[in-house]
């Protein structure tokens, strides 16, 4: 039985489920609306301060593949593989973010969610909808922390500005330049990833 969390919401990921290889899934859409999924992953300071960890569209996989972004699948607008133990130490948090992709505002958007999926089994569900947003154009939706342990939290805090203004808020900058290509998978990777069955009624 998955837990439901309300803007806010905290919890060891260690609570929701033993796995450490985790299927994250992320539904958002609207009428007319594009969104682009990305992950962060964040230094102490909460910054980006390898760009290697800015996992999206043009760079899907971190260079150790601790962090993958898999596409849509499930039901789920898009969807990541993030595999805890291997993510460096430099690394102390991963924040979900859903921005969009040309006109439109957060609030014109349907039910939504981020959801934690272990073993094929959903552990954890942050549900939204757009009646909890305005004028934004980007969203934080969901974060996974380092504190001791790794922890779960639901986030939903929006920016007006879109990406940059995310970029931004992490210690980024938009670029425009080609990722260096990732190195070759470890081989003998534990087993137990599995993304979700079917889509969620």
């Amino acid at each position: 039985m998955a837990r439901e969390f309300q803007r806010g919401h905290k919890a060891r990921i260690s609570d929701l489920t033993a796995g450490r290889d985790l299927y994250v899934g992320v539904q958002i859409a609207g009428p007319g609306l594009t969104f682009d999924i990305s992950c962060f992953g964040l230094d102490a300071d909460e910054r980006l301060s390898d760009d290697r960890y800015f996992i999206f569209f043009n760079q899907p996989k971190s260079p150790e593949e601790a962090i993958q972004q898999l596409g849509a699948q499930a039901g789920d607008t898009d969807s990541f593989r993030v595999t805890l133990d291997s993510i460096p130490s430099a690394i102390q948090k991963l924040s979900f973010t859903a921005t969009l992709d040309g006109a439109g505002q957060m609030s014109q958007i349907g039910p939504g969610y981020i959801r934690i999926v272990a073993g094929g089994e959903e552990v954890a569900r942050y549900s939204f909808t757009g009646s909890e947003f305005s004028t934004e154009r980007a969203v934080m939706l969901g974060d996974f922390y380092l504190k001791d342990v790794w922890r779960f939290a639901a986030v939903g805090q929006g920016f007006d500005g879109g990406l940059e203004a995310l970029l931004k808020n992490f210690g980024g900058e938009v670029a425009e330049e080609e990722p260096a290509p990732a190195p070759a998978p470890a081989q003998g990777a534990a087993p137990g990833f599995a993304p979700p069955g079917q889509a969620a009624p």
